[in-house]
């Protein structure tokens, strides 16, 4: 076995059915992993599935909201029944929504911080007995350049992803022993549903594309090799860390 082979390995992907999510999923079924996408919108789910499925993956979907607790911490469970095993946990859904400090509503604040953060404790949480009893395992918090960077904005989504950082960082402290590695990507700036109205105003296009380095927004498909990677035994001593797939956006001034 390769260092980046990933057959017989079982990965879980929450937010899996497009986007990031689905990038990631592409790399993991051309190595050879079995796949289960997590994700709230069945027909979306359907659509994952038949493409992944396509590439040779087995492939299962499930219809989730990752903020409802007892059926994300029920995901790596159904992952487990499914395919025997789970090598590999993505957690990937997420959502924002915008406003600025003094007029963000409390239920919005909450919202965002339940399904970007909390549910991630929980889906690791749950995925880590199983993980131990295996010998080892893998997961992946997906975050943002606005764990960086402040914005006016998306106080609630940036301290989401904040969080999500020293989660991954505390995880990775403490399940190391267990010989499971956690870590994060950071996506710069990346077409996909979520950024479709902020790349279509051509002033912020623009100025997103003059500051990244490689001159262009990232693709899904750019998030293949990271995923790839991070699940594979390639990265059995990298945990802790929060790798940037930004095209140089964040080292940018």
């Amino acid at each position: 076995m390769g260092p980046f082979d990933l057959s017989g390995r079982v990965a879980l992907v929450t937010g899996g059915n497009g986007g990031i999510g689905l990038g990631m999923a592409r790399g993991l079924a051309k190595a050879g992993a079995s796949l289960v996408i997590a994700g709230r919108n069945p027909e979306k789910n359907k659509a994952a599935v038949a493409e992944l499925t396509r590439l040779g993956a087995s492939c299962s979907g499930v219809e989730v909201d990752v903020a409802d607790e007892t059926a994300c911490r029920a995901l790596p469970d159904e992952a487990r029944a499914k395919f025997g095993r789970l090598d590999v946990l993505i957690n990937n859904a997420g959502i924002a929504r915008g406003g600025r400090p003094q007029s963000l509503a409390l239920g919005d604040w909450n919202a965002v911080l339940q399904t970007n953060l909390t549910a991630v404790l929980i889906a690791s949480q749950a995925a880590y007995p199983i993980m131990k009893a295996q010998g080892g395992g893998k997961i992946i918090n997906i975050g943002s350049m606005y764990a960086i960077f402040g914005a006016p904005f998306t106080p609630a989504y940036a301290a989401s992803k904040g969080g999500l950082i020293q989660l991954t960082k505390s995880l990775a402290a403490a399940w190391a022993v267990d010989n499971i590695q956690v870590n994060a990507v950071l996506p710069g700036w990346i077409t996909t549903d979520m950024t479709a109205g902020a790349k279509g105003s051509q002033s912020f296009n623009d100025a997103i594309v003059a500051r990244t380095p490689t001159g262009r927004w990232g693709e899904p498909e750019d998030f293949e090799g990271p995923a790839v990677f991070l699940s594979s035994p390639a990265s059995d001593f990298v945990t802790g860390v929060s790798l940037a797939v930004d095209g140089g956006f964040s080292i940018s001034g």
